[in-house]
């Protein structure tokens, strides 16, 4: 049975949301990213604020905490786990129905549409399986779509960054920079286009998405204040109190899986 903004909990539920992992790689990521984004304009458009020099050193010093943190701590965190199902078809699962957009996340996605415009409720984002104690989704359905364009922006700035820092950049005599260039050469000559710019522009259109993403992510998806709790969860406390029923749905005993509930 599921329990709606009208049917309060009847007991007090503290869980784990975020382990100490997680909420250091979200804050590496955030710290990173606003380090790179600040001086990478700098580099761009000249700002005065500080020199090109130390803008250019501090933006180096943030890639490797920005794509350690991208590239190897959150993969970790989204396959690791604790206790009897740690398997990797079990891990596999976990992260289809918690990451990847799916048909329950796109009836939750129409239903915030129709709630937007006063059809309904604002229906639960977050799902708890109290029978299995783990969630079976943390994430707005419109992040799980924001997931697949920042992983792409991820690696596109990253690519593309390698050959803005050295054209020559050939760590173990691989010539990486050099393969990069030539792709990029291959695609802008279809559109008689200089290779070089072309990193260049999606180096900087990369960086838009960022902003763009943060906008949305921040500014709009979790300005809410029945939203803030979640904010505390990930920079402090980890913890989240599922009594408090705002986006918030918990699949209890007796109850089966796939049924839609709201907050």
């Amino acid at each position: 049975m599921v329990r709606s903004a009208e049917r309060p909990a009847s007991r007090r539920k503290v869980v784990e949301r975020y382990t100490w992992l997680e909420r250091v790689t979200h804050l590496v990521h955030l710290i990173a990213m606003f380090v790179l984004l600040i001086t990478g304009f700098k580099i761009y458009a000249g700002w005065d604020f500080m020199s090109f020099d130390a803008a250019r050193t501090w933006h180096m010093i943030a890639v490797p905490f920005f794509l350690v943190a991208n590239w190897l701590l959150v993969p970790y965190n989204i396959f690791s786990c604790k206790g009897e199902k740690c398997s990797i078809r079990h891990r596999i699962e976990h992260f289809k129905e918690s990451y990847i957009f799916g048909r329950a996340d796109a009836e939750r996605l129409i239903g915030t549409i129709k709630n937007f415009f006063g059809k309904g409720r604002y229906p639960a984002y977050t799902i708890y399986d109290e029978r299995s104690e783990h969630y079976v989704t943390k994430l707005h359905p419109a992040m799980k779509i924001l997931l697949v364009f920042e992983s792409l922006s991820i690696f596109l700035v990253a690519v593309t960054g390698i050959v803005l820092y050295s054209l020559t950049w050939a760590p173990f005599g691989i010539p990486i920079s050099e393969w990069i260039l030539s792709v990029a050469w291959y695609f802008a000559s279809l559109v008689n286009e200089n290779g070089l710019a072309l990193l260049r522009f999606l180096h900087l259109f990369a960086a838009y998405w960022f902003v763009l993403e943060l906008i949305i992510h921040v500014g709009i998806i979790e300005l809410d204040p029945n939203a803030w709790k979640y904010h505390k969860a990930i920079f402090w406390s980890g913890k989240e109190d599922l009594s408090d029923r705002h986006f918030v749905k918990v699949i209890e005993e007796g109850e089966q899986k796939g049924v839609a509930g709201e907050h």
